[in-house]
């Protein structure tokens, strides 16, 4: 019989995700791409609803699961992945949260993380107006990244200022730090004080000004894409330097980063006069693109204000504002702290949050669906017997993990396998559940829920009179599942690290059957799965 015909054999088994080729945790690759066979190729192959499974010419066997290897999106750094705006976009509001509830609230912060992500900017309200505040706004999402300028820096009027942004002079839409490899990639600027007259803030999206200038002077924008400009920065104690278009192209020619800062850009070097002309003739049509009032989208920040902003595509302004004197009570002040930090923690932090929330919304439609079933004969759902179960765990105050592991213990008999077990077949339902919780929770959550059926089959041998305290339904499943131990398996299962707990979640297993106790939701329990989960 002909092998079907199958996509590249060393593309296609070099994704082989069978836990030989990857560890089935984080997913990282067990294997060389060396030591791959020559001639690799495809012996055999079938097709079906699950997936496509190749056998290979070295023995090996791969299964691809059905979807395993839909197409990725676009960058989530280019223009492709971004929404590109101008300041009318945001008539109904800035994208906001508050503080406290961004802290609290998984979803809130999904969505602020979210909009740093898409539009380049978020705003915290409420955050406390006390320095430092602006570091543990950036640890909630990622790390400080720490410059010259310290862990965090203060922008306010100094006395000696070597750098503009520390006066009280209008600063023009810019990036900061262009003259470093790499960028920064984020700024945030906490308001901690902003009584003066003017000092108000503007974004510009500076991907939203590149395109424009691509669609109205294509070889001005291809100039400045392709022409490495020198930044440069000097005080006392540092000397910074960094060469890159002002334009920055994915390989596909995606707008990815935008360096504009006319305060610390250089001339190019080595262009003739005529390539020079024509260079600046690109950068003061970009940069009066820039300078367009319908781009600009101005706010004032308000103590307490945590505004969030990519680096690497914003571009961010102020308005001129009055010092205020410091021997004169009650004459105005600007004072906004600073610090540094990255997209690729913060995109991190959001990825393992929609991860997190996708599981256990997966979960929970199980207990809604699914769970809403009988429970082999029981009297009391599949459900209610794992919330009830999780209850007399939270009860008798036992750990995190425990709770969790007497809520889900049951999980492998959800997709129909529970009627398996009771026609006859051992689905072994709690190795099931164990691999499929094992990439989302640690051992103390996924082995108590591997051992509980051997928890029974240890009891049953321990204590004599256990197997009285068994319902009908589950005497008859014991007989499936390989009756009571041997003496020798239940002292080697007694010795085992997690056996203690395995037998607690079997006692709470066989006690939640009682259609009239109080049932807790599954909404009760996702902050606990929250916390424990990788």
């Amino acid at each position: 019989m002909p092998v079907p015909p199958v996509p590249h054999p060393y593309w296609l088994r070099d994704n082989c995700p069978c836990p030989e080729c990857r560890d089935p945790r984080g997913g990282q690759k067990l294997f060389q791409i060396g030591d791959l066979p020559e001639g690799l190729s495809a012996v055999g192959a079938t097709r079906d609803a699950t997936g496509l499974t190749v056998r290979w010419s070295d023995g090996h066997r791969s299964h691809y699961p059905t979807g395993w290897d839909a197409p990725a999106g676009p960058d989530e750094r280019t223009e492709h992945a971004k929404r590109l705006w101008e300041a009318a976009d945001f008539a109904r509001g800035l994208p906001e949260a508050d503080w406290t509830a961004y802290l609290a609230d998984p979803e809130e912060r999904i969505a602020v993380l979210a909009a740093v992500r898409r539009s380049g900017f978020a705003l915290l309200r409420g955050v406390p107006v006390e320095e430092g505040q602006v570091l543990r706004v950036a640890r909630s999402f990622g790390y400080v990244r720490e410059t010259n300028y310290g862990e965090l820096f203060d922008v306010r009027v100094e006395p000696d200022p070597a750098n503009l942004a520390f006066t009280g002079r209008a600063i023009a839409p810019h990036t900061d730090n262009p003259y470093r490899d790499p960028v920064p990639t984020l700024q945030l600027l906490h308001c901690l004080r902003n009584d003066s007259a003017g000092g108000d803030s503007g974004l510009v999206d500076g991907f939203r000004a590149a395109a424009l200038l691509r669609e109205q002077d294509p070889a001005a924008f291809a100039l400045l894409a392709r022409t490495p400009v020198p930044f440069r920065y000097r005080d006392r104690g540092a000397e910074l330097s960094a060469e890159r278009p002002m334009i920055g192209l994915d390989p596909r020619g995606a707008i990815r980063e935008v360096r504009f800062n006319n305060r610390s850009a250089g001339s190019p070097h080595g262009l003739a006069p005529a390539e020079l002309d024509a260079f600046y003739a690109a950068y003061r049509r970009f940069a009066a693109i820039t300078l367009r009032p319908e781009l600009r989208l101005e706010f004032r920040l308000g103590p307490g204000d945590c505004l969030l902003l990519d680096n690497t595509r914003l571009l961010h302004a102020r308005t001129a504002f009055e010092p205020g004197d410091a021997t004169r009570e009650g004459t105005g002040h600007r004072h906004l702290q600073g610090c540094y930090a990255d997209l690729d923690a913060l995109s991190s932090t959001l990825a393992v949050l929609r991860r997190t929330t996708a599981v256990l919304d997966e979960l929970e439609a199980l207990f809604e669906g699914e769970g809403s079933a009988e429970y082999l004969g029981e009297a009391v759902t599949l459900a209610a017997h794992m919330l009830q179960a999780a209850a007399l765990a939270r009860a008798a105050d036992a750990p995190p993990a425990l709770v969790a592991a007497a809520l889900l213990h049951d999980i492998g008999h959800f997709r129909g396998s529970g009627r398996e077990l009771m026609a006859g077949t051992d689905n072994r339902h709690g190795e099931s559940a164990a691999a499929r919780l094992a990439p989302h929770f640690p051992s103390a959550v996924t082995e108590p829920v591997r051992l509980h059926v051997a928890a029974k089959r240890y009891l049953c041998t321990a204590e004599p009179g256990y197997v009285d305290l068994l319902s009908p339904a589950s005497v008859h499943t014991l007989a499936l599942q390989g009756g009571p131990m041997p003496p020798d398996e239940a002292a080697a299962f007694a010795a085992h690290p997690f056996g203690a707990d395995a037998v607690a979640v079997r006692r709470w297993d066989e006690a939640a059957k009682d259609p009239a106790a109080a049932t807790p939701t599954f909404a009760e329990f996702r902050p606990l799965l929250r916390e424990l989960m990788r």
